[in-house]
């Protein structure tokens, strides 16, 4: 399907009222089946071999009960994010930020980060164009940063999932990380450590967008192309993460966890960083194990400090951001960003 400079797709004979028809029916059948959820894990358990109450039993149930539900709270979730997308380009999001003064862009730029649907596989090419367009290098952090770790699809599930306080809290969190990792990088004047041929870009300055006659409708076909190559995309890792937390949620005992990613241990917070970090999976795969560790009684601190270092630093993404960062600027990334990991997992674990 070919699209237009927004991201729109092409125009198509299909009627209108058909599209409005099928997202409707979309919807209330996806709402029927949601409800049907609970019970239908619990029979296609009772239909194998296995005791209920078993270990086995439990992993089976909370894996064939949380694929459809994750998987149909993702599809919507990115949906209405690509519908949004559709005003929110990535070229009118660094039409924004480049005429703005550093003092307002790190905010704005981690305000947009998390309404923007952008994951940490589109960071290389909107590094690029946000410093070949004159962004700040410390606002163009704050956003990349916002991005993938509190964007609309992650924290759409972690509100399905866990409930709007966590969720909260965790917007809450993501965005000051966002915001102060982005202003004292900033601060830092890093620019002398991007990689050659990125410090060399020069785009000359972002004009204004050409404004063009857009439908609902075609708003409508965005949403729904975007589940095409997003949810084509992450399926297999919501599947991995599922796994995982039905593997926590059966079979790793209650003490173990707790004695592991508890809130007493001084180095459950850092033990949770690291092992965060060479996860290879996003928002969509992680928020199940946050799901399966929170259910085991880990301390929630402990359990969103693991959940920010596997979206906000993971070991793929340093890899693909050597393209375009040398090593000196990824190694004050990290450590700056793991600082402000570390300090809301003991801020949560002591408060709560």
């Amino acid at each position: 399907m070919t699209t237009d400079t927004q991201g729109l797709p092409a125009k198509h004979t299909t009627p209108d009222w058909l599209w409005y028809a099928a997202v409707v029916g979309a919807a209330v059948v996806g709402w029927l089946v949601y409800g049907q959820l609970i019970p239908f894990s619990e029979w296609v358990t009772s239909l194998l071999p296995v005791a209920r109450d078993s270990h086995t039993g439990e992993a089976i149930t909370f894996f064939v009960y949380d694929v459809p539900k994750v998987l149909l709270l993702l599809t919507g979730i990115v949906f209405v994010t690509g519908v949004l997308r559709s005003w929110f380009s990535p070229e009118k999001t660094r039409a924004i930020l480049a005429g703005k003064r550093e003092f307002f862009g790190y905010p704005l730029a981690a305000f947009l980060g998390v309404l923007t649907p952008f994951c940490s596989c589109s960071s290389v090419p909107l590094f690029i164009g946000f410093v070949s367009a004159g962004v700040p290098l410390g606002v163009t952090f704050s956003f990349l940063i916002a991005g993938p770790m509190v964007g609309p699809v992650g924290l759409g599930l972690l509100y399905a999932l866990v409930g709007w306080k966590i969720a909260t809290i965790y917007l809450v969190f993501g965005f000051t990380i966002a915001t102060v990792t982005g202003y004292v990088m900033g601060k830092m004047r890093l620019e002398r450590y991007l990689q050659d041929w990125v410090s060399d870009l020069n785009a000359g300055p972002v004009g204004a967008l050409p404004e063009e006659t857009v439908t609902f409708v075609d708003r409508l076909k965005t949403g729904a192309e975007q589940v095409r190559e997003i949810v084509g995309k992450v399926w297999i890792w919501v599947l991995i993460g599922i796994g995982i937390g039905a593997l926590i949620h059966g079979y790793v005992p209650e003490a173990m966890m707790l004695k592991i990613m508890g809130g007493e241990a001084w180095w459950s917070v850092p033990a949770a960083v690291v092992l965060g970090v060479p996860m290879y999976t996003n928002a969509a795969g992680v928020i199940p194990i946050v799901e399966a560790l929170l259910g085991k009684g880990a301390a929630l601190g402990t359990t969103l400090a693991f959940m920010m270092s596997v979206i906000a630093l993971s070991l793929p993404e340093m890899i693909i951001l050597k393209q375009v960062l040398t090593l000196r600027l990824i190694a004050i990334f990290i450590a700056i960003v793991a600082a402000g990991i570390l300090a809301t997992g003991y801020l949560f674990n002591f408060l709560l």
